[in-house]
């Protein structure tokens, strides 16, 4: 533990004349049915490029804002010389896949774009979220339009093998308990129900579940991938980041999993010992981007 908090100390008093941001809110990335798509920007004093965090909330597809950057996290990576954005995309039931991950990819795009404008280093773009963002952005990083091509993935307790997750079970994860049943049935959450347009397992339904799925993309050309999961998640069961893991490395790919001991579904900030999970991100994104 010692080592990385002697570590983080340094790398923060290194980069401590970025502490300050400009704020931009409500950055317009584009349109889609005539729904304005919305991001903020944090972008770093000092001349850049600086690497960059395009973060993806969460909210069970179907809620959360970009207000929700996970603030605890958002301080470390700002401070260690990281700007930052936080994108909205169309929600659920309205609109189900792929309309949220093809917002996404149009976020990334227009950052790439401009990327002179907010001093963003282009080849050190990390894409990152939690829960439904997770899921996200683990399909993006695994499925990425070819020129959206990261530098690296941070999926926070999210879904991965969307095949394996909905199939039928006698004990299910989901909405913070385990639910049990003699017959085994469908684990399909009302929040991935909505995002994918689905009620039941019917082979049309499989169709689009295994394209919904970010394992179903998963090659050795991938960007790097941090997955980061609670082993006492009730809501996403923390066996989605070991099979991400375990498909990943199969591949060939580069991927690495950080558990958080006893962690649930985030709020892990409160406890000294779960909270060194943002050291841990910092200094992977330290290795990885170098």
């Amino acid at each position: 533990m010692k080592s990385i908090e002697t570590r983080l100390i340094v790398l923060m008093l290194a980069a401590s004349l970025y502490a300050t941001a400009e704020v931009k809110k409500d950055v317009k990335y584009g349109e889609a049915d005539n729904v304005p798509l919305l991001m903020d920007a944090y972008i770093l004093d000092g001349p850049g490029p600086f690497p960059t965090i395009v973060y993806v909330h969460g909210g069970g597809f179907v809620s959360g804002d970009k207000k929700g950057v996970p603030k605890p996290l958002f301080d470390v990576l700002s401070q260690a010389g990281f700007n930052w954005f936080s994108v909205n995309y169309r929600l659920a039931p309205k609109y189900t896949f792929p309309a949220e991950t093809d917002d996404v990819e149009s976020a990334l795009l227009y950052i790439r774009t401009h990327a002179k404008e907010y001093k963003v280093d282009a080849k050190r773009m990390v894409l990152m979220g939690g829960s439904a963002g997770g899921h996200l952005v683990s399909f993006v990083g695994a499925k990425y339009w070819p020129e959206n091509r990261l530098a690296a993935v941070v999926p926070f307790f999210g879904e991965h093998d969307l095949v394996e997750r909905t199939q039928p079970k006698t004990d299910c994860v989901m909405d913070g308990h385990t639910r049990h049943t003699d017959q085994p049935e469908p684990c399909l959450s009302p929040g991935l129900k909505a995002f994918l347009g689905v009620s039941d397992l019917s082979p049309e339904s499989m169709k689009i579940i295994r394209a919904a799925s970010p394992a179903t993309y998963i090659e050795n050309t991938m960007p790097p991938y941090l997955l980061v999961h609670g082993d006492s998640d009730h809501y996403v069961p923390y066996d989605q980041s070991v099979l991400m893991l375990n498909e990943m490395k199969q591949a060939g790919a580069r991927v690495e999993l950080y558990t958080v001991k006893g962690g649930g579904h985030g709020d892990w900030d409160d406890d000294p010992v779960k909270s060194q999970y943002k050291e841990a991100v910092l200094m992977w994104l330290q290795k990885t981007l170098k």
